[in-house]
């Protein structure tokens, strides 16, 4: 069997970056960018229903478990399609394709960065909140001052995990037809159709490096913090 990667070399740019010169950004460029915009909107979003279900257990409470579990329920592919068929409908124009994914990306993973925020913030000992409160701070001040900072290096291994895990969920975009790495390179691959192994063992290489990179980073900043 013989190995030929220049179908990577002779591709490089497109596989990196995609028709950017055209104003299309696409390949390894746009998977990153999707992740991060996906990230940046489910750690937002995701924080703040934490931090919504630890002021307010009861009722509240269970009706973001009940919200979360049946994100949590469904395929993501689900929710892709889902979105990608129904803001049209709601909005009455066309969704751009990229801005589907990431709302999806974001959505599905909100509901793990909830539970685990949750799971942080009562980790920490109750005499936190109490202290908190006889210092004369609200919630959010208590929140925000006593209790995220200390739950903060237990959070960041769990939200780079799930940030790893989003960042290879990128790759169901191309079911919408959107040209991230794994759509470019498929598209390579249809082009060529003679080096299949080839593409794809390098665009999961990259896929690696991109997640191993991120794991390395975590790691030094766990350290950071527990010094």
């Amino acid at each position: 069997m013989n190995v030929d990667f220049s179908v990577i070399t002779n591709n490089f740019t497109y596989l990196l970056w995609g028709r950017l010169s055209d104003g299309h950004v696409g390949g390894v460029l746009l998977t990153l960018i999707m992740a991060l915009s996906a990230g940046t909107l489910a750690l937002i979003v995701g924080i703040f229903l934490g931090a919504v279900a630890w002021r307010f257990s009861g009722f509240t409470r269970r009706c973001l478990f009940i919200w979360a579990e049946f994100i949590r329920g469904i395929p993501l592919i689900f929710v892709i399609f889902w979105l990608y068929f129904l803001l049209p409908v709601v909005f009455g124009s066309t969704f751009p394709g990229v801005l589907t994914v990431i709302l999806a990306l974001a959505w599905f993973s909100s509901a793990a960065v909830m539970h685990s925020t949750l799971a942080g913030l009562e980790s920490l000992p109750a005499g936190q909140r109490e202290a908190g409160v006889a210092s004369g701070l609200s919630d959010s001040q208590i929140l925000r001052v006593i209790l995220f900072p200390q739950a903060w290096p237990n959070l960041l291994p769990s939200y780079v995990g799930l940030f790893i895990s989003l960042l290879k969920d990128t790759s169901l975009a191309f079911i919408v037809n959107v040209p991230e790495l794994t759509t470019v390179a498929g598209q390579v691959n249809n082009r060529v159709q003679i080096y299949p192994a080839e593409i794809f063992l390098v665009i999961g290489a990259v896929y690696y490096v991109l997640c191993a990179s991120l794991a390395i980073v975590a790691a030094r900043l766990g350290q950071q913090h527990q010094r």
